[in-house]
């Protein structure tokens, strides 16, 4: 018997890092996971910008750093010349001190996961099923089937179920999984080789061809292909080998493959399941929602739904949060996860649709557009927020409330660094805040005091106001790094009401320092 406050279903990246999150609050999950061991091969690549930003609080992101591949542009090719090149670093920057795209392996992903996991004495528990799960209105009591055959009756508080797009857990809920599944059948490749697209960016064909991408891997000639399969290849699919593909695309592309390492086919579904939670049971990563890999969203996602649900579990678990936290996490991520599938789906739907049309606008209308489009810095910064995922918000959340400047609650708190003081350190405290821009008046400072909220101020400067703060106001940060509460009106007073009002009941373990300063 092993009780545990939440037991997780899934050691995948969502799974670790929802571990993690809470090992890192106080609480000791129990994460469990079928597979007798840890992948050796990934689909994900991709590690956006938010996701690097919030790997700060556990210290994470430096070894995802030195250990992964930066890419710095992505490159469109239309038959077999480049046709469009885009740098993210004119685009990020000052939006991020992360302003390109990282690519980190899901393995080595994993891998480094678990050994945070494991400093902290959590280890995952290897071989063992989930049989079935009965939600008792105070504990969810569930069924697991270990390596022997031995069949354990536990008990946790919460169950979060991680465990993929066959997920056991939504099939217990017997929650639905609209969507649909893409006609054509996916390869992945990983490859040691030569030609222009190993120059370490991102490339992509945009062509009458099959779709193809070539991401870098860290080391010299390494990269991934990720194509589609079309016609009669696809009815079989799973007796592919990559001789067995279309070249047509990789010679595009002036690709020379000298070795391959890996290959492997599968198809791609777009779907959200119609709830996130059911009671005391919740749905993250592909248990939850499903897209196509355009613009490398998924693992990013499952892993923002690891962080947004952590500190609120921990939150209810230590004594610091009513339950009532909890009803925030489904609405805050599936509008999302909505809105995400819709947008991959058109982006990849225009990049593999087939035809007389669908060949003109790539070929003929899209080199021509996307250039001058990108030439538009609103554009590009528009393009850069979206595939990064900083311009994510929860406006629209219970949690959220007023607006200061540019900055809505439910907003993350833009980054600013002045003069080697960065705004993003204090986010590394896991832990309800306070952020004011200018000065704070004595009465808020009681108000943070009594609240055992702490205070951060920051002298004015102009790169404030560039980033959309308020001279003076007041922004509530919460434990995830997104505005609760902006206000410039008698910040003290607003605070208060909004503490007052709020039915979370939100607190900090213990009363901090008021001011870091």
């Amino acid at each position: 018997m092993h009780p545990s406050d939440v037991l997780i279903v899934g050691a995948g990246p969502t799974g670790l890092v929802l571990a993690l999150w809470l090992a890192a609050q106080g609480v000791r999950p129990r994460i469990i996971d079928l597979n007798p061991q840890p992948g050796t091969t990934s689909r994900a690549l991709a590690v956006q910008a938010r996701t690097l930003e919030l790997y700060r609080q556990l210290n994470l992101t430096e070894h995802v750093l030195q250990h992964g591949h930066t890419v710095a542009a992505v490159n469109l090719w239309v038959k077999g010349e480049p046709a469009a090149h885009l740098p993210f670093a004119p685009i990020g920057e000052g939006l991020t001190p992360y302003s390109f795209l990282q690519i980190f392996p899901q393995d080595e992903h994993e891998r480094l996961l678990i050994e945070r996991l494991e400093e902290r004495g959590i280890s995952v528990e290897r071989g063992v099923e989930l049989r079935g799960f009965v939600d008792q209105g105070a504990q969810v009591r569930v069924q697991l089937q270990h390596p022997d055959g031995h069949v354990e009756s536990a008990e946790t508080r919460y169950l979060a179920g991680c465990d993929g797009a066959r997920s056991t857990v939504r099939h217990g809920l017997g929650s639905g999984f609209p969507g649909g599944t893409y006609q054509q059948v996916f390869y992945v490749a990983d490859v040691q080789g030569q030609g222009p697209a190993f120059n370490g960016e991102l490339h992509v064909d945009l062509d009458e061809a099959d779709f193809l991408a070539v991401f870098p891997l860290a080391g010299s000639g390494r990269a991934r292909l990720i194509g589609t399969v079309r016609d009669e290849r696809a009815a079989r699919a799973e007796s592919l080998r990559f001789e067995d593909i279309s070249h047509r695309a990789i010679d595009h592309l002036k690709v020379q493959v000298d070795q391959l390492n890996w290959f492997s086919t599968y198809r791609v579904h777009h779907r959200v399941t119609e709830q996130f939670r059911v009671g005391r049971v919740f749905l993250l990563g592909d248990a939850a929602h499903l897209h196509s890999p355009a613009g490398g969203q998924g693992m990013n996602t499952g892993i923002g739904d690891a962080i947004n649900l952590a500190w609120k579990l921990a939150s209810v678990l230590n004594g610091h949060a009513d339950e009532a936290l909890l009803d925030s996490y489904e609405p805050e991520r599936i509008g999302f996860a909505r809105q995400l599938v819709a947008t991959t789906d058109r982006v990849f739907t225009f990049a593999t649709a087939q035809g007389p049309m669908a060949d003109l606008l790539r070929t003929r209308l899209a080199p021509l557009l996307i250039p001058k489009a990108l030439a538009l810095g609103p554009v590009r910064e528009w393009l850069f927020r979206t595939v990064s995922q900083l311009t994510l918000n929860y406006r629209h959340s219970a949690l959220s409330d007023g607006a200061a400047g540019h900055i809505h609650g439910g907003d993350r708190l833009p980054w600013v660094n002045v003069g080697g003081r960065d705004n993003f350190t204090p986010l590394q405290a896991i832990e309800w805040q306070v952020h004011v821009y200018g000065k704070a008046g004595d009465d808020l400072r009681a108000v943070c005091a009594s609240e055992g909220l702490r205070l951060h101020t920051f002298d004015w400067h102009a790169d404030h106001g560039h980033a959309g703060f308020a001279r003076h106001a007041l922004y509530l940060v919460r434990p995830d790094g997104y505005v609760a509460l902006a206000t410039g009106d008698h910040p003290a007073a607003t605070l208060r009401d909004y503490l007052a009002r709020s039915p979370q009941g939100l607190r900090n373990p213990s009363p901090p320092p008021v001011d870091d300063l």
